[in-house]
Parts: C-alpha cells; structure tokens; sequence
C-alpha cells in the first residue's frame, strides 16, 4: 500500500463528507471510488472514527494553511476580512458542496470524540484568524475580537447552510453582501 493510495482515500472522504456529512462515509463507495478493496482501507484507517478524524484533521490543517496564505498573499487584514467569505463560497461552487467542519457539526452527537475535536478545533482555528485580522484592522478591541469573529463565522456558516439548501449560490452572495451592509463584515 501506498501513501499515494491513502491521500486518494483521505480525498474521496473529504468530498463524500463535504457532500454527505460523516453519515455519508462508507468504506465500501470510497473503495469503489478510489478503484482499491473495501478492506484495504482498513490498512490505513482501522476505522471510519479513524477516517472522519483523520478528513477533518487535514480539512482544518489545509483551512489553516489557505488562511495564513491570504494573510501573506495579502497583508492588509481589511482585505483578508472582505476575502475570506470566499473560502467558504469555493465549497458552494464544488457541486453544492458544504465546509466540511459545518457538515459534521450538524452531526455532532453521532460523531466520535476524536471527530468532534476537529470539528471544534476547524472552528477555533478559523475564530482565532478572523479574530487577528480584526484586531489588526482596529475595527474592535483585542477583547471583543473574539466575540465578534464568532458572529462572522456563524454568520458565515448560516449563509452557506441556506445557499446549499436552495442549491443557490445567489442566495450565499446575497447574505455576504447584508452581512456588509448591517456592518458585521467590512465593506
């Protein structure tokens, strides 16, 4: 087995996940989808715990890297405040797909611990970078920024669970866009 063999699984999973929440994972489509036995995915992940730990774990490491990419790509925190609904739009963008982490977190009491970790930790990273960029920009205090990256973030969440429910990414535009104008996001 191959390392190629289980980034190709850790890549089904996020997009069947993205697509179908940690519910929606089964050894047996992934195999299929990856063109290897419904078996061999136990040699990299003992179980579907492991997998949805592991998804969401390289979910919230890759959200973290694009997050800290902006940030250098583009040092003015206003600039990254006004960018950074558009990592959760490319998701919408990805056949109506959700943020992974938002997905699970709907299923939070029938996730494992291990799961439910990285689903909060996606959560915290993602906080903790709004909360910089928004303390950096001055538009809050040190001490609110934390409270108030909160309100983007579920603000942001809420606005992609409402496009994907009426499979309209207009509908997503059109909250980011009120968010801009009721002042919660930079205009």
């Amino acid at each position: 087995m191959s390392e190629s063999t289980r980034e190709l699984i850790l890549s089904a999973a996020r997009l069947t996940a993205q697509a179908r929440g940690y519910g929606g994972l089964n050894f047996r489509d992934l195999a299929e989808e990856v063109g290897i036995r419904a078996a061999s995915i136990h040699y990299y992940f003992p179980g579907k715990a492991a997998l949805g730990a592991a998804v969401a774990g390289r979910y919230r490491e890759d959200a973290a890297a694009a997050l800290e990419t902006m940030a250098a790509e583009f040092p003015d925190p206003l600039d990254c405040l006004r960018r950074y609904p558009d990592t959760f739009r490319a998701a919408l963008q990805n056949d109506n797909r959700m943020c992974l982490a938002s997905m699970m977190a709907a299923e939070h009491d029938d996730l494992p611990e291990e799961v439910r970790a990285e689903v909060r930790a996606f959560a915290e990273v993602n906080v903790a970078w709004i909360g910089r960029r928004l303390s950096a920009a001055s538009l809050v205090t040190v001490e609110d920024s934390t409270p108030r990256a909160w309100a983007i973030f579920a603000a942001i969440v809420g606005a992609q669970l409402l496009a994907r429910s009426r499979s309209d990414i207009a509908v997503y535009d059109s909250a980011i866009d009120t968010y801009r104008k009721a002042g919660l996001l930079p205009d």
